[in-house]
C-alpha cells in the first residue's frame, strides 16, 4: 500500500533524533520538507534520495508534493523539526488525504519537541500540568490567542510559548507578560532557550517581571512557570508535588478533616488561582469565619506569609502577639516550643484592664463553645 511517513527530527541534533526516525530517514525514496532542515538528515540519505525542499510557509504545496509523490510508489518521509504533531506537518497531511479521498497509508513518527528539549536544558519546568501557546496569529485570530492565554495564565499552567516573535510580530509577547502579570507573582520562574539543540544554543533564566521580550527572536522557546516553580542552584523546576504525598502518610484524622475542608473552599471560591502567599491565610480566614466574602476584603502586605515564612526559618521571628485568646490557643503548643516561638496575648491581663479604664477604652467579651473571645472596642 502507498504511504506517506510523517516525521518529527527533534531539535536538529543527532543524538536528539529517534532511532525510528533516522531509519525512516535512511529509507527514503524523496525526503519532503523545508529547505532549512535537510541540513540535519543528509548524513543519512541513502544514494539517489530525492530532496524536495519548499520555502517557509509552502506547506500546502508540500503536502501536495507528498500526495503525488506517494501515489508514484516511492517511499516518501516529510520532515518537520520537533514533533511533526505540535505545529508540523501531521495535521495537515491528515487533512489533505481526507479531502483528496486518497488511498494512501500515513504514518506519524514522534520527535522531541522544541519546549521538551528546551525544558531539559533548564531544569524541571514541565513537571505539572502545562499547555502550550504559539503567538502566530497567521491561522489563528490574535482575539482567540490572547483568550488562551489569559485562560492559561489564571488555571496556573506551566506555558510554554513558540514562534513567540518575528520581524511582523513585535508586541505581543509584552502583552502575553503584561497578562501573565496580572495573574502570577513578579518572581515566576521564566526560562528560554534559543536554537535549543544546535550549535547556536542559548540558555537563559529570569523571572516574569524581568524577563525582557527584546531577548526574544523565532528561534526561541519560551517557557512560563507556575505559581510553584522556582528556581535553585541555577535550575527552574516545577514539583509535582510527591514530597507532599509522602507526608500524608500520617495525616492525623482532625488534619485530614481540615484538608478536605481546604479543598472544599476552594472549590466555591470565585477566585481560587491567587498567588499561593495569599490564598492559604485567605482559606484560614474564610474556613474560621464561614464568610466568602473575605475574597473580597481580606487585605494583606505583597507576600506577607512568604515573608513570615521566611523568619520562622531563619528564626528571627521570636514573639507572636495577638489580642485574641482562641488564636493563641489555636498555634500549635509542640510547633511553637520547637521553633523557639513565644506566643503572647494581653486581653486577660490586668494591666490592659487598668489601661483601659485610664484611656476609656471598654474591654467587650463574649464567651464562645470553644473557647474564649475578645475583642477591644473604642468607647464612647
Amino acid at each position: 500500500m502507498k504511504k506517506i511517513i510523517i516525521a518529527g527530527l527533534g531539535p536538529g541534533s543527532p543524538e536528539d533524533m529517534t532511532p525510528a526516525v533516522m531509519e525512516a530517514v535512511k529509507e527514503a525514496d524523496v525526503v519532503v520538507g523545508y529547505k532549512y532542515y535537510f541540513q540535519f538528515i543528509e548524513p543519512y540519505l541513502k544514494a539517489g534520495c530525492e530532496c524536495v525542499d519548499t520555502g517557509m510557509k509552502q506547506e500546502r504545496q508540500r503536502a501536495e508534493q507528498a500526495f503525488q509523490l506517494a501515489e508514484q510508489d516511492k517511499v516518501v518521509v516529510v520532515i518537520s523539526s520537533g514533533d511533526a504533531g505540535i505545529y508540523g506537518m501531521a495535521p495537515l497531511v491528515y487533512e489533505m488525504c481526507q479531502k483528496r479521498g486518497a488511498d494512501i497509508s500515513i504514518e506519524v513518527l514522534p520527535g522531541i519537541s522544541a519546549f521538551q528539549k528546551a525544558a531539559s536544558l533548564l531544569g524541571a519546568p514541565i513537571g505539572h500540568d502545562l499547555c502550550i501557546i504559539s503567538l502566530s496569529d497567521l491561522m489563528t485570530p490574535w482575539a482567540v490567542i490572547e483568550r488562551r492565554i489569559k485562560a492559561a495564565a489564571v488555571g496556573d499552567f506551566v506555558t510554554a510559548i513558540y514562534n513567540p516573535k518575528s520581524h511582523g510580530r513585535y508586541w505581543q509577547l509584552y502583552r502575553l507578560q503584561e497578562l501573565f502579570l496580572q495573574e502570577r507573582s513578579a518572581d515566576t520562574p521564566v526560562g528560554y532557550v534559543r536554537q535549543a539543540g544546535r550549535e547556536e544554543q542559548e540558555v537563559k533564566l529570569t523571572t516574569l517581571s524581568e524577563f525582557d521580550p527584546e531577548d526574544i527572536d523565532m528561534f526561541t522557546v519560551v517557557l512560563i512557570g507556575n505559581s510553584q516553580s522556582y528556581i535553585n542552584d541555577g535550575k527552574f523546576i516545577t514539583p509535582r508535588g510527591y514530597y507532599r504525598e509522602e507526608k500524608q502518610e500520617d495525616v492525623k484524622p482532625g488534619q485530614s478533616i481540615m484538608m478536605e475542608s481546604f479543598r472544599t473552599i476552594r472549590a466555591e471560591m470565585q477566585h481560587p488561582d491567587v498567588p499561593t502567599w495569599r490564598l492559604w491565610p485567605l482559606l484560614h480566614a474564610i474556613h474560621t469565619t464561614v464568610d466568602f466574602g473575605m475574597e473580597e476584603c481580606l487585605w494583606m502586605d505583597e507576600h506577607a506569609t512568604e515573608i513570615l515564612y521566611n523568619k520562622v526559618v531563619d528564626g528571627s521571628l521570636k514573639h507572636i502577639v495577638t489580642d485574641v485568646t482562641m488564636a493563641a490557643s489555636g498555634i500549635r503548643k509542640g510547633a511553637l516550643e520547637r521553633l523557639g516561638i513565644e506566643v503572647h496575648c494581653y486581653i486577660n491581663d490586668p494591666r490592659s484592664k487598668q489601661m483601659a479604664d485610664e484611656k476609656g477604652i471598654t474591654l467587650c467579651g463574649r464567651q464562645c463553645a470553644n473557647g474564649t473571645f475578645r475583642d477591644l472596642r473604642l468607647g464612647a
